[in-house]
C-alpha cells in the first residue's frame, strides 16, 4: 500500500527504526561504522553500512538525496568530497555537515539519510 509506513529495521533497544520507507522515501538512520578507526575508515564504514540498510528496501546509493553528515571534528571534512566522488560517482546527493558529541569516544562519523524511492 502506497500510504503505508512500513519499519524495515527496528532497534528494540534503542527504541528507534534505523530504516523507514514512507511513500516514495526511505530515510535511514546511524550509519556508522569501523569505530574506533581513522575518520577515513570510519567514513567508509558509515557508507557501508549505508549501502546495506538501502539494499533492504530495494535501493541503491545513487537513490541517496539528502545526507547529514556527523563529525566529531569539523575539520575531517576535508576528507569527505573525495570519498563522496568514489562511492556516489556523479550521482551527489545533497548533504549538510555539522558536529557531534557522540556517545562513545571512539566515533568520529556517522550518516542519516534520505533516498528517493520513485520512479525517475
Amino acid at each position: 500500500m502506497k500510504n503505508e509506513i512500513k519499519r524495515i529495521e527496528v532497534d528494540e533497544f534503542w527504541a528507534d527504526s534505523t530504516i523507514i520507507e514512507a511513500g516514495d522515501y526511505v530515510f535511514v538512520g546511524y550509519c556508522m561504522g569501523n569505530e574506533g578507526k581513522s575518520t577515513v575508515d570510519q567514513i567508509h564504514g558509515a557508507i557501508d553500512v549505508l549501502e546495506k540498510r538501502l539494499e533492504m528496501a530495494g535501493l541503491g546509493l545513487e537513490s541517496v538525496v539528502k545526507m547529514d553528515c556527523l563529525f566529531k571534528d569539523i575539520q575531517d571534512l576535508n576528507y569527505l568530497s573525495d570519498i563522496i566522488k568514489n562511492r556516489f560517482p556523479g550521482k551527489y546527493p545533497t548533504r549538510k555537515a555539522f558536529t557531534s558529541d557522540f556517545i562513545r569516544d571512539g566515533i568520529k562519523f556517522q550518516i542519516d539519510a534520505i533516498a528517493y524511492k520513485g520512479k525517475e
